[in-house]
Protein backbone atom coordinates (compact mmCIF):
# COMPACT_ATOMS: atom_id res chain seq x y z
CA UNK A 1 0.00 0.00 0.00
CA UNK A 2 1.31 3.28 -1.31
CA UNK A 3 0.99 6.47 0.69
CA UNK A 4 0.23 9.13 -1.70
CA UNK A 5 2.19 11.68 0.29
CA UNK A 6 6.01 9.75 1.21
CA UNK A 7 8.01 12.11 2.96
CA UNK A 8 11.27 14.02 2.24
CA UNK A 9 11.13 12.51 -1.29
CA UNK A 10 13.26 15.52 -2.92
CA UNK A 11 15.50 14.91 -0.28
CA UNK A 12 15.71 11.51 -0.77
CA UNK A 13 15.79 11.63 -4.75
CA UNK A 14 19.25 14.43 -4.16
CA UNK A 15 20.81 11.57 -1.75
CA UNK A 16 20.29 8.96 -4.32
CA UNK A 17 21.69 11.17 -7.32
CA UNK A 18 24.59 12.62 -5.49
CA UNK A 19 23.95 15.86 -6.78
CA UNK A 20 23.63 17.50 -3.18
CA UNK A 21 20.54 18.33 -1.21
CA UNK A 22 17.62 19.85 -3.05
CA UNK A 23 14.40 21.67 -1.07
CA UNK A 24 11.65 19.33 0.33
CA UNK A 25 8.04 20.01 0.13
CA UNK A 26 5.55 17.95 1.71
CA UNK A 27 3.77 15.97 -1.00
CA UNK A 28 -0.14 16.17 -0.66
CA UNK A 29 -2.83 15.20 -2.64
CA UNK A 30 -5.31 17.66 -0.54
CA UNK A 31 -7.87 23.11 -18.94
CA UNK A 32 -10.17 23.37 -29.26
CA UNK A 33 -8.61 26.31 -32.10
CA UNK A 34 -8.24 24.79 -28.75
CA UNK A 35 -7.91 28.13 -26.67
CA UNK A 36 -9.96 29.58 -24.22
CA UNK A 37 -9.48 32.14 -21.63
CA UNK A 38 -11.12 31.01 -18.64
CA UNK A 39 -12.05 33.68 -15.18
CA UNK A 40 -9.69 32.70 -12.47
CA UNK A 41 -11.98 33.21 -9.56
CA UNK A 42 -15.32 31.00 -11.96
CA UNK A 43 -12.07 28.08 -12.64
CA UNK A 44 -11.35 28.11 -8.71
CA UNK A 45 -15.25 27.91 -8.04
CA UNK A 46 -15.68 25.04 -10.70
CA UNK A 47 -12.48 22.89 -9.16
CA UNK A 48 -14.28 20.33 -6.84
CA UNK A 49 -17.46 20.64 -9.32
CA UNK A 50 -18.21 17.77 -11.58
CA UNK A 51 -18.17 17.88 -15.23
CA UNK A 52 -21.14 16.87 -17.16
CA UNK A 53 -19.97 16.92 -20.40
CA UNK A 54 -18.59 14.48 -22.99
CA UNK A 55 -20.40 13.21 -26.00
CA UNK A 56 -23.65 14.49 -24.34
CA UNK A 57 -23.97 12.38 -21.72
CA UNK A 58 -25.99 13.26 -18.04
CA UNK A 59 -22.88 12.26 -16.17
CA UNK A 60 -19.99 10.40 -14.86
CA UNK A 61 -19.95 8.99 -11.23
CA UNK A 62 -20.15 5.50 -11.03
CA UNK A 63 -21.74 3.68 -7.76
CA UNK A 64 -19.45 0.40 -7.76
CA UNK A 65 -19.74 -1.10 -4.74
CA UNK A 66 -22.88 -1.25 -2.38
CA UNK A 67 -24.98 1.62 -2.06
CA UNK A 68 -24.08 4.31 1.51
CA UNK A 69 -25.12 2.91 4.69
CA UNK A 70 -25.82 -0.71 4.96
CA UNK A 71 -23.07 -3.25 5.27
CA UNK A 72 -20.73 -0.43 3.65
CA UNK A 73 -17.35 -0.08 4.77
CA UNK A 74 -16.83 2.96 7.36
CA UNK A 75 -13.49 4.23 5.12
CA UNK A 76 -14.77 4.13 1.61
CA UNK A 77 -12.58 3.85 -1.24
CA UNK A 78 -12.75 5.88 -4.64
CA UNK A 79 -11.24 5.18 -8.07
CA UNK A 80 -9.98 6.88 -10.98
CA UNK A 81 -9.50 5.38 -14.59
CA UNK A 82 -7.73 7.59 -17.27
CA UNK A 83 -7.44 5.79 -20.78
CA UNK A 84 -5.17 8.19 -22.38
CA UNK A 85 -4.29 7.63 -26.17
CA UNK A 86 -1.23 5.66 -25.27
CA UNK A 87 -2.06 4.64 -21.07
CA UNK A 88 -4.61 3.52 -19.37
CA UNK A 89 -4.35 3.84 -15.83
CA UNK A 90 -6.07 3.59 -12.12
CA UNK A 91 -5.86 4.62 -9.39
CA UNK A 92 -7.78 3.12 -6.13
CA UNK A 93 -7.41 5.08 -2.74
CA UNK A 94 -9.10 5.72 0.51
CA UNK A 95 -9.63 9.57 2.60
CA UNK A 96 -6.94 9.94 4.98
CA UNK A 97 -7.44 13.66 6.54
CA UNK A 98 -6.70 15.99 3.74
CA UNK A 99 -5.47 13.55 1.83
CA UNK A 100 -5.41 10.28 0.73
CA UNK A 101 -3.59 6.14 0.29
CA UNK A 102 -3.40 4.80 -2.71
CA UNK A 103 -4.40 0.97 -1.90
CA UNK A 104 -4.40 -0.13 -5.66
CA UNK A 105 -3.14 1.05 -8.55
CA UNK A 106 -2.59 -0.42 -12.24
CA UNK A 107 -1.02 0.84 -15.62
CA UNK A 108 -0.44 -0.16 -18.61
CA UNK A 109 0.68 1.30 -22.58
CA UNK A 110 -2.12 0.34 -24.67
CA UNK A 111 -1.52 2.94 -27.88
CA UNK A 112 -5.15 3.40 -27.93
CA UNK A 113 -4.39 6.24 -30.46
CA UNK A 114 -1.94 3.91 -32.61
CA UNK A 115 -2.85 4.69 -36.47
CA UNK A 116 -5.39 7.29 -35.44
CA UNK A 117 -3.32 10.35 -37.45
CA UNK A 118 -3.91 8.13 -40.74
CA UNK A 119 -7.04 6.74 -40.71
CA UNK A 120 -9.14 8.89 -38.18
CA UNK A 121 -10.40 5.98 -36.72
CA UNK A 122 -9.40 3.52 -33.17
CA UNK A 123 -8.12 0.34 -35.21
CA UNK A 124 -9.27 -2.79 -34.02
CA UNK A 125 -5.96 -4.42 -32.12
CA UNK A 126 -5.64 -0.93 -30.18
CA UNK A 127 -8.95 -1.36 -29.03
CA UNK A 128 -8.51 -4.89 -28.14
CA UNK A 129 -5.11 -3.99 -25.99
CA UNK A 130 -7.35 -1.28 -24.38
CA UNK A 131 -10.25 -3.49 -23.53
CA UNK A 132 -7.81 -6.49 -21.89
CA UNK A 133 -6.35 -3.39 -19.68
CA UNK A 134 -9.81 -2.16 -18.79
CA UNK A 135 -11.35 -5.49 -17.67
CA UNK A 136 -8.16 -5.78 -15.58
CA UNK A 137 -9.56 -2.73 -13.94
CA UNK A 138 -12.80 -3.51 -13.58
CA UNK A 139 -11.52 -6.95 -11.50
CA UNK A 140 -10.00 -4.57 -9.11
CA UNK A 141 -12.82 -1.95 -8.67
CA UNK A 142 -15.13 -4.69 -7.74
CA UNK A 143 -11.95 -6.82 -5.22
CA UNK A 144 -11.52 -3.28 -3.70
CA UNK A 145 -15.57 -2.64 -2.84
CA UNK A 146 -15.04 0.57 -4.46
CA UNK A 147 -17.40 3.03 -3.41
CA UNK A 148 -17.73 5.68 -6.25
CA UNK A 149 -15.85 5.79 -9.28
CA UNK A 150 -15.05 8.06 -12.48
CA UNK A 151 -13.81 6.86 -15.98
CA UNK A 152 -12.39 9.17 -18.65
CA UNK A 153 -10.93 8.77 -22.15
CA UNK A 154 -8.78 11.84 -23.57
CA UNK A 155 -8.08 12.74 -26.94
CA UNK A 156 -8.31 9.26 -29.12
CA UNK A 157 -11.43 8.87 -27.97
CA UNK A 158 -12.23 12.34 -28.91
CA UNK A 159 -10.78 12.03 -32.48
CA UNK A 160 -11.96 9.07 -33.37
CA UNK A 161 -14.74 8.68 -35.51
CA UNK A 162 -15.99 5.38 -34.12
CA UNK A 163 -15.26 6.35 -30.56
CA UNK A 164 -18.44 6.13 -29.29
CA UNK A 165 -19.24 2.79 -30.49
CA UNK A 166 -16.30 1.84 -28.51
CA UNK A 167 -17.46 3.44 -25.67
CA UNK A 168 -20.62 1.56 -25.99
CA UNK A 169 -18.38 -1.78 -26.20
CA UNK A 170 -16.10 -0.76 -23.21
CA UNK A 171 -19.48 -0.17 -20.90
CA UNK A 172 -20.87 -3.54 -22.55
CA UNK A 173 -18.40 -5.96 -22.01
CA UNK A 174 -16.30 -4.35 -18.76
CA UNK A 175 -19.33 -2.31 -17.02
CA UNK A 176 -17.05 0.92 -16.88
CA UNK A 177 -19.00 3.93 -18.13
CA UNK A 178 -16.45 5.66 -20.21
CA UNK A 179 -16.80 9.54 -19.95
CA UNK A 180 -15.00 11.42 -22.87
CA UNK A 181 -14.05 14.49 -21.40
CA UNK A 182 -13.26 17.89 -23.40
CA UNK A 183 -9.51 19.14 -23.40
CA UNK A 184 -10.21 22.27 -20.85
CA UNK A 185 -11.47 19.18 -18.63
CA UNK A 186 -8.54 17.49 -19.05
CA UNK A 187 -6.29 20.40 -18.30
CA UNK A 188 -8.12 21.59 -14.99
CA UNK A 189 -8.00 17.80 -13.55
CA UNK A 190 -4.32 17.58 -14.42
CA UNK A 191 -3.78 21.15 -12.26
CA UNK A 192 -6.15 19.73 -9.69
CA UNK A 193 -4.19 16.49 -9.05
CA UNK A 194 -0.13 17.87 -9.33
CA UNK A 195 -0.12 21.48 -8.46
CA UNK A 196 0.60 21.13 -5.06
CA UNK A 197 4.04 20.27 -6.35
CA UNK A 198 4.97 23.25 -7.91
CA UNK A 199 8.23 24.99 -6.60
CA UNK A 200 7.12 27.94 -4.17
CA UNK A 201 7.08 31.28 -5.21
CA UNK A 202 4.95 34.35 -6.69
CA UNK A 203 3.53 35.20 -9.62
CA UNK A 204 2.15 32.98 -12.59
CA UNK A 205 2.89 29.40 -13.05
CA UNK A 206 2.52 26.89 -15.93
CA UNK A 207 1.36 23.37 -15.76
CA UNK A 208 1.86 21.27 -18.84
CA UNK A 209 0.51 17.63 -19.42
CA UNK A 210 2.21 16.21 -22.40
CA UNK A 211 -0.18 13.02 -23.33
CA UNK A 212 -0.01 10.71 -26.19
CA UNK A 213 -2.48 12.60 -28.53
CA UNK A 214 -2.51 16.19 -27.19
CA UNK A 215 -0.72 18.68 -24.98
CA UNK A 216 -2.09 20.65 -22.45
CA UNK A 217 -0.53 23.95 -21.27
CA UNK A 218 -2.36 25.99 -18.44
CA UNK A 219 -1.19 29.52 -16.62
CA UNK A 220 -2.14 29.71 -13.38
CA UNK A 221 -2.38 32.25 -10.43
CA UNK A 222 -1.65 30.72 -6.98
CA UNK A 223 -3.81 32.70 -3.99
CA UNK A 224 -5.91 29.74 -2.17
CA UNK A 225 -6.00 25.79 -1.60
CA UNK A 226 -6.85 25.55 -5.78
CA UNK A 227 -4.70 27.80 -8.35
CA UNK A 228 -7.08 30.02 -10.47
CA UNK A 229 -6.60 29.53 -13.97
CA UNK A 230 -6.01 32.26 -16.14
CA UNK A 231 -5.70 31.30 -19.46
CA UNK A 232 -4.70 27.38 -21.32
CA UNK A 233 -4.84 26.11 -24.38
CA UNK A 234 -4.68 22.31 -25.50
CA UNK A 235 -3.21 21.38 -29.16
CA UNK A 236 -3.49 18.17 -30.91
CA UNK A 237 0.30 16.95 -30.37
CA UNK A 238 1.49 14.00 -28.06
CA UNK A 239 3.98 11.53 -28.01
CA UNK A 240 1.90 9.17 -30.22
CA UNK A 241 0.13 11.75 -32.71
CA UNK A 242 2.93 13.41 -33.09
CA UNK A 243 5.09 10.63 -33.74
CA UNK A 244 2.88 9.49 -36.18
CA UNK A 245 2.82 12.15 -37.99
CA UNK A 246 6.16 12.99 -38.62
CA UNK A 247 6.79 9.66 -39.76
CA UNK A 248 9.29 6.86 -38.75
CA UNK A 249 12.59 7.29 -41.03
CA UNK A 250 15.29 7.50 -38.55
CA UNK A 251 18.28 5.86 -40.75
CA UNK A 252 20.89 8.24 -40.24
CA UNK A 253 21.85 10.96 -38.56
CA UNK A 254 20.87 13.52 -40.92
CA UNK A 255 16.98 11.90 -41.36
CA UNK A 256 16.92 12.46 -36.87
CA UNK A 257 17.67 16.02 -36.89
CA UNK A 258 15.55 16.61 -39.79
CA UNK A 259 12.79 14.61 -38.02
CA UNK A 260 13.39 16.62 -34.92
CA UNK A 261 13.24 19.83 -36.30
CA UNK A 262 9.91 19.55 -37.96
CA UNK A 263 8.69 17.84 -34.50
CA UNK A 264 9.77 21.40 -33.32
CA UNK A 265 8.79 23.43 -36.31
CA UNK A 266 4.88 21.60 -35.51
CA UNK A 267 4.35 21.97 -32.13
CA UNK A 268 5.78 25.63 -31.43
CA UNK A 269 3.61 26.73 -34.39
CA UNK A 270 0.60 25.72 -32.36
CA UNK A 271 2.04 27.08 -29.12
CA UNK A 272 2.63 30.50 -31.13
CA UNK A 273 -1.20 31.77 -29.67
CA UNK A 274 -0.59 31.02 -26.12
CA UNK A 275 3.04 31.73 -25.89
CA UNK A 276 1.70 35.74 -27.39
CA UNK A 277 -1.07 35.97 -24.87
CA UNK A 278 1.13 34.95 -21.68
CA UNK A 279 4.40 36.69 -22.44
CA UNK A 280 3.32 39.86 -20.50
CA UNK A 281 3.02 37.42 -17.40
CA UNK A 282 6.56 36.13 -17.58
CA UNK A 283 8.30 37.35 -14.41
CA UNK A 284 11.87 37.18 -13.13
CA UNK A 285 11.47 33.88 -11.71
CA UNK A 286 9.48 31.60 -13.89
CA UNK A 287 8.17 28.27 -12.63
CA UNK A 288 7.32 25.28 -14.62
CA UNK A 289 5.80 21.62 -13.57
CA UNK A 290 4.74 18.88 -15.75
CA UNK A 291 3.01 16.02 -15.67
CA UNK A 292 3.67 13.15 -18.08
CA UNK A 293 5.70 9.86 -19.10
CA UNK A 294 7.58 12.56 -20.74
CA UNK A 295 9.19 14.20 -18.08
CA UNK A 296 9.52 11.34 -15.74
CA UNK A 297 11.48 9.50 -18.21
CA UNK A 298 14.04 12.54 -18.45
CA UNK A 299 14.23 13.13 -14.97
CA UNK A 300 14.76 9.40 -14.34
CA UNK A 301 17.74 10.01 -17.18
CA UNK A 302 19.03 12.96 -15.20
CA UNK A 303 19.14 10.93 -12.03
CA UNK A 304 20.64 8.28 -13.75
CA UNK A 305 18.46 5.63 -11.98
CA UNK A 306 18.81 1.91 -13.34
CA UNK A 307 15.45 1.22 -13.02
CA UNK A 308 12.28 4.29 -12.85
CA UNK A 309 11.69 4.51 -9.23
CA UNK A 310 8.59 6.99 -8.90
CA UNK A 311 9.36 8.47 -5.05
CA UNK A 312 12.79 9.47 -6.92
CA UNK A 313 11.30 11.17 -9.38
CA UNK A 314 7.78 12.36 -8.69
CA UNK A 315 8.24 16.01 -7.09
CA UNK A 316 11.70 16.42 -8.34
CA UNK A 317 12.98 20.01 -9.41
CA UNK A 318 15.26 19.42 -12.29
CA UNK A 319 17.52 22.07 -13.94
CA UNK A 320 15.82 22.80 -17.18
CA UNK A 321 19.19 23.05 -19.12
CA UNK A 322 19.60 19.45 -18.31
CA UNK A 323 16.42 18.78 -19.38
CA UNK A 324 17.32 20.57 -22.76
CA UNK A 325 20.80 18.77 -23.04
CA UNK A 326 18.77 15.29 -22.95
CA UNK A 327 16.30 16.10 -24.85
CA UNK A 328 18.91 17.06 -27.27
CA UNK A 329 20.93 14.31 -26.89
CA UNK A 330 18.36 11.54 -27.43
CA UNK A 331 17.34 12.86 -30.46
CA UNK A 332 20.64 12.09 -32.09
CA UNK A 333 20.59 8.80 -30.88
CA UNK A 334 19.36 5.99 -32.97
CA UNK A 335 16.05 3.32 -32.11
CA UNK A 336 18.20 1.21 -30.77
CA UNK A 337 20.75 3.63 -29.08
CA UNK A 338 17.71 4.71 -26.90
CA UNK A 339 16.51 1.06 -26.32
CA UNK A 340 19.63 0.38 -24.56
CA UNK A 341 18.84 3.12 -21.79
CA UNK A 342 17.56 2.51 -18.71
CA UNK A 343 13.71 4.00 -17.99
CA UNK A 344 13.62 4.08 -21.77
CA UNK A 345 14.35 0.72 -23.47
CA UNK A 346 11.78 -1.02 -25.65
CA UNK A 347 8.20 0.58 -24.09
CA UNK A 348 9.27 4.10 -24.79
CA UNK A 349 12.19 4.39 -27.32
CA UNK A 350 10.00 5.20 -30.06
CA UNK A 351 7.79 8.22 -28.61
CA UNK A 352 10.18 9.70 -26.36
CA UNK A 353 12.02 11.76 -29.04
CA UNK A 354 8.50 13.62 -29.66
CA UNK A 355 8.18 14.42 -25.59
CA UNK A 356 11.79 15.65 -26.25
CA UNK A 357 10.28 18.02 -28.96
CA UNK A 358 7.46 18.58 -27.16
CA UNK A 359 9.28 20.08 -24.06
CA UNK A 360 11.48 22.04 -25.88
CA UNK A 361 8.71 23.84 -27.03
CA UNK A 362 7.28 25.02 -24.07
CA UNK A 363 10.81 25.74 -22.63
CA UNK A 364 11.18 28.11 -25.37
CA UNK A 365 7.88 30.02 -24.90
CA UNK A 366 8.20 29.54 -20.46
CA UNK A 367 11.84 29.37 -20.08
CA UNK A 368 12.04 28.69 -16.21
CA UNK A 369 15.25 27.53 -14.99
CA UNK A 370 14.09 24.81 -13.30
CA UNK A 371 11.08 21.97 -13.83
CA UNK A 372 9.20 20.52 -11.67
CA UNK A 373 8.36 16.64 -12.25
CA UNK A 374 4.87 15.50 -11.34
CA UNK A 375 4.16 11.64 -11.66
CA UNK A 376 0.39 12.26 -11.05
CA UNK A 377 -1.83 14.19 -12.49
CA UNK A 378 -5.70 13.07 -14.11
CA UNK A 379 -6.25 10.51 -11.95
CA UNK A 380 -5.42 12.34 -9.00
CA UNK A 381 -7.42 15.03 -9.76
CA UNK A 382 -10.68 13.07 -9.98
CA UNK A 383 -10.11 11.40 -7.08
CA UNK A 384 -9.63 14.89 -5.24
CA UNK A 385 -12.91 15.98 -7.12
CA UNK A 386 -14.56 12.97 -5.91
CA UNK A 387 -13.88 12.71 -2.57
CA UNK A 388 -14.51 16.39 -2.25
CA UNK A 389 -18.06 16.21 -4.04
CA UNK A 390 -18.92 12.73 -1.80
CA UNK A 391 -18.18 15.18 1.28
CA UNK A 392 -20.27 18.02 0.50
CA UNK A 393 -23.02 15.60 -0.49
CA UNK A 394 -22.97 14.05 3.02
CA UNK A 395 -22.57 17.28 4.91
CA UNK A 396 -25.48 18.39 2.86
CA UNK A 397 -27.51 15.30 3.82
CA UNK A 398 -26.73 15.50 7.69
CA UNK A 399 -27.45 18.89 7.58
CA UNK A 400 -31.08 17.99 6.10
CA UNK A 401 -31.58 15.14 8.36
CA UNK A 402 -31.01 17.45 11.26
CA UNK A 403 -33.56 19.70 10.40
CA UNK A 404 -35.66 17.16 9.82
CA UNK A 405 -34.87 16.28 13.49
CA UNK A 406 -35.93 19.77 14.61
CA UNK A 407 -39.32 19.93 12.64
CA UNK A 408 -40.22 16.77 14.03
Amino acid sequence: MADVIPPDRQRDAAQRSGRGKRKSKARKSGPESRQSRASGDKQEARANTPDTGGRGRPGFLQAVGNPRGGNMLPRNSYAAIDLGTNNCRLLIARPSGANFTVIDAFSRVVRLGEGLAQTGRLSDEAMERALCALKICSEKLKRRNVHLARSVATEACRRASNGDEFIERVKRETGIVLNVISAEEEARLAVLGCHILLEDGTGPAVIFDIGGGSTELVLIEQGGPIPAIVDWQSVPWGVVSLTETCGHDESSAEARFARYSEMRRLVSESFAPFAERIASARAPELRLLGTSGTVTTLASVHLDLPQYDRKAVDGLIVPSDSMRAISSRLSTLSPAERKQLPCIGNERADLVVAGCAILESILDIWPAPRLGVADRGIREGILRSLMSADNEGEQARAHLRRLKRQAS
